[in-house]
């Protein structure tokens, strides 16, 4: 789901510190932040972008993605449909080189190619699950902080490829192929009674935000939409 919480987290802590131990290593003060935290803690999340922070060395490239782009869930989706262009819902690992160099310009950082290809490759082997050496918007959101990671809610309320165009034909009342704002505003409202676990309603405005930033000019295509809820293909 793309965060470590309850007996996960609690596992990562002791295997961190067993770990350490056998190599003969104290915990950094970084470390020893974290499990002070976390150790305790049932109800705590962390998601691999902050986890990244406790980890000892400066070469550890996740460490690049603790940046001002990556904090805003709206920037993300700008950026992922700059690089997604024919609307495929993946990007493949030259796109992917790309898109990381992108955002690590925007966030002051300049690596040199060589790097950046290691940086490319890594992504993949952590993200690619089925690889293929493409990876999909959910997958890549993994790199969004646990609290800006949107897409994380929307994997709870899955939907098969029948209900998923039976919804976009609902919602899309006009029938011209794709959802405004408004109609976007219905859906999720919808989405939120249905799914009260996992979708706040008290987070509508930020959801839209996010999910808008996906469209064409105000325009969200059903391959848009699909990406968000998670929808199985037909």
């Amino acid at each position: 789901n793309g965060f470590m919480d309850g007996k996960e987290l609690q596992n990562f802590i002791q295997e961190l510190q067993q770990a350490r131990k056998k190599a003969g290593l104290d915990l950094t003060p970084e470390m020893k932040a974290f499990v002070d935290q976390y150790g305790k803690s049932t109800d705590g999340k962390i998601g691999i972008v902050e986890l990244a922070q406790v980890l000892p060395t400066e070469e550890n490239f996740l460490l690049f993605f603790r940046c001002q782009q990556l904090k805003s869930s709206e920037d993300f989706m700008q950026t992922w449909r700059k690089y997604d262009s024919d609307h495929s819902g993946f990007i493949d690992s030259e796109e992917l080189k790309s898109f990381l160099k992108d955002l690590l310009q925007k966030a002051n950082k300049q690596i040199e190619d060589s790097k950046l290809s290691e940086y490319t490759e890594i992504m993949l082997r952590m993200f690619d699950a089925n690889n293929d050496g493409k990876l999909e918007l959910t997958e890549l959101a993994r790199l969004l902080p646990v609290q800006e990671n949107f897409l994380i809610k929307f994997q709870g309320v899955k939907m098969c490829a029948k209900e998923f165009n039976n919804a976009f034909e609902m919602y899309d009342q006009d029938g011209n192929g794709y959802i405004d704002e408004n109609e976007l505003d219905a859906l999720l409202k919808d989405l939120c009674e249905k799914n009260k676990k996992e979708l706040d309603i008290t987070n509508l405005a930020t959801y839209k935000k996010s999910i808008m930033a996906l469209s064409d000019g105000g325009k969200l295509y059903r391959a848009e939409l699909a990406l968000i809820l998670c929808a199985e293909e037909n």
